[in-house]
């Protein structure tokens, strides 16, 4: 049985512009119609040269003769050897003698009168065709031109939101993990969406605008899709660069089609990622008339002006809401703000579970321990240790992820790919040696600090020529003054033990001294932990979901005196750090051998070597200088 496969849409296309169809169909069959008759024309005619036209005539060859405007034509007489095709040559206003030759010979001949066109003939093929052909010729051109460009033209005003129908995004809820309490919130609306009536009996109104706020890879746009995953509603997702136009004006215009065909087809959802392209504050603008303002004015006219009732729900996600323009943010708006934030101990297991659904994982792989190592990450991060895990599963031939994969997809993460072909001195490992295991020790000796989970001197592609990993035992939410401070007396522990040991400094400590200065400054000027400021806010964070830059809220002369504090702190964290390595030094030196043997030293091994546990005969730390 015969099945037509045209979609019911493509034959309303076509029912709507049958006009044009047909005007394109009448082109099309004029311009093959005039080049038919040309070709016609041209293949039955031949062109010949004037000399062997008057040898012609000369040999009565010529049974007749017409003249036109600019040339001769010819009919020769049956028998040449051109037989029944008509010739024609130019015609010389030199040779005066042609009309004797044609009388001698007994050639009959004519002027030709050119026919005059009628003038609804000569408009339709002077004027009319060449313009629509034109027409043709530049839609075609630039027709191609908008598929390259991504958008129309000749459709400035168009919105370019992708629409997904029902669940087609295919993300529900349950493949959202550790943000319970954003989807909390946004259960709300799809339930609304789907019993309005529950709502309406008690008063309740639908909110009209949700925003999703928090750090970039947290699953904002995750989130979004969920949500018209469970709703079954159309769903508009867009970026909020797609409004940014080259022309005043047009993006304006863009959020007026975009919300007409939102209330069209309402219930439905709209979705604008990186709202902040379009809703920056306007304060401080001189200008005032800019396309980025037009376009705002629009955006927060028509989120007044359409009715909650029918359905229509406002997403947006950001991670800079400290620049949006407050008239945006209002009540009446956007009435909710979800916080999209890093997930906890608990939400980062359930996001490696999540994202390891697809992936043959070992029964033995602990989870767990996985989200213990990995504090501060995002989903984004999470998923991709998961693959970095599988495909070092591959790379050694496995059938399924082990826990080790993991555990190197965590490192190669954090620190990046072992660089096997970096080979350090003797002297150069001696001295990382050391270093790494001055922080280590200095952990293990003061009381504020997190255990240590593992030690290494291979170098890695990030620029780390070895590093300490600590891991907190529990999630924690508050750090205290002395925790801070121990914090900073690891960080430069390295140091330290390079200058209890070789008497002498390296530049290996460039980024401890970074960190551990970001961390002194921070107690001084955020977290009021120093008795000449007490508790006065110096700076403030500007940027806290992305960079975490911070704006000084004080005078010149009271920065310098926050370097002085914030010195200060450094000094004595660093004169502690060197008072417990020169108090442990046999230790120092005990655990570097070690890590000079093993390259890489666990944290219960550590531990063990800490407490005395293991009583090996201390070997010389001389042998592994191989420039001795």
């Amino acid at each position: 049985m015969f099945k037509d496969n045209k979609k019911p849409e493509d034959n309303n296309k076509f029912n709507k512009n049958k006009f044009k169809y047909m005007i394109y169909y009448a082109i099309a069959v004029i311009l093959v119609v005039y080049l038919i008759n040309d070709y016609i024309v041209n293949t039955g005619s031949k062109q010949i040269k004037y000399t062997n036209f008057i040898n012609m005539v000369s040999q009565k060859q010529v049974k007749e003769v017409k003249f036109t405007k600019d040339k001769i034509i010819i009919y020769p007489n049956k028998d040449t050897e051109y037989g029944d095709k008509i010739l024609y040559t130019g015609r010389l206003e030199e040779d005066k003698e042609v009309l004797d030759r044609l009388n001698k010979s007994n050639v009959a001949y004519d002027q030709v009168i050119p026919k005059q066109d009628g003038p609804i003939r000569s408009f339709i093929f002077n004027g009319l065709l060449p313009f629509l052909l034109l027409m043709m010729i530049g839609r075609f051109f630039f027709g191609r031109i908008d598929k390259k460009l991504g958008s129309g033209v000749m459709s400035f005003g168009k919105n370019t939101a992708k629409i997904y129908a029902e669940n087609e995004t295919g993300v529900t809820f349950k493949d959202v993990a550790g943000q319970e309490e954003a989807k909390e919130s946004l259960v709300e609306i799809v339930d609304f969406l789907h019993n309005p009536q529950k709502y309406s009996q008690i008063g309740a109104k639908l909110p009209k605008g949700a925003l999703l706020v928090g750090p970039p890879g947290t699953g904002k746009t995750l989130l979004a899709k969920a949500v018209a995953g469970e709703a079954k509603v159309p769903f508009f997702s867009l970026s909020g660069s797609s409004f940014v136009e080259m022309f005043v004006g047009m993006g304006a215009a863009r959020v007026r089609d975009l919300f007409k065909q939102a209330q069209e087809k309402a219930p439905c959802i709209i979705f604008i990622d990186e709202i902040d392209a379009i809703g920056k504050s306007r304060e401080g603008n001189i200008s005032g008339n800019d396309e980025r303002e037009q376009t705002l004015n629009q955006l927060l006219a028509e989120m007044d002006g359409f009715d909650s009732s029918k359905g229509v729900v406002i997403l947006a996600a950001t991670n800079r809401p400290e620049i949006l323009d407050k008239a945006l943010l209002r009540p009446g708006r956007f009435d909710r703000r979800v916080i999209v934030d890093r997930p906890d101990l608990k939400g980062r297991e359930e996001i490696l579970k999540v994202h390891s659904k697809g992936v043959k994982i070992s029964d033995t792989v602990d989870l767990n321990s996985i989200a213990k190592s990995t504090p501060g990450a995002v989903g984004a991060d999470l998923a991709n240790i998961i693959n970095e895990g599988a495909l070092r599963a591959v790379k050694n031939n496995r059938e399924e992820v082990i826990q080790e994969d993991l555990e190197e997809a965590v490192e190669i993460i954090i620190a990046g790919k072992e660089k096997k072909d970096r080979i350090l001195s003797g002297k150069e490992k001696r001295a990382v040696a050391f270093h790494e295991v001055g922080h280590a020790l200095v952990a293990a000796l003061l009381t504020h600090t997190d255990p240590v989970h593992k030690i290494t001197i291979v170098p890695r592609t990030m620029g780390a020529l070895g590093y300490t990993m600590q891991l907190p035992t529990e999630e924690k939410y508050l750090t205290t003054k002395e925790e801070m401070f121990d914090q900073i007396c690891v960080m430069l522990g390295g140091r330290a033990a390079e200058e209890v040991e070789f008497k002498s400094i390296s530049t290996g400590a460039s980024n401890d001294i970074e960190k551990a200065t970001e961390t002194a400054r921070s107690m001084v000027t955020i977290y009021g932990m120093t008795d000449r400021f007490d508790m006065m806010g110096l700076e403030s964070m500007s940027n806290r979901y992305l960079d975490g830059r911070r704006a000084t809220n004080c005078s010149e002369q009271t920065v310098a005196e926050i370097d002085e504090e914030t010195l200060k702190i450094i000094k004595a964290a660093h004169k502690k750090s060197i008072q417990v390595l020169e108090e442990n030094k046999d230790l120092l030196t005990k655990i570097a051998v070690r890590l000079l043997e093993k390259e890489t030293i666990m944290g219960e091994e550590f531990m063990s070597l800490v407490k005395g546990e293991e009583n090996d005969s201390m070997e010389s730390i001389e042998e592994f200088d191989t420039n001795k």
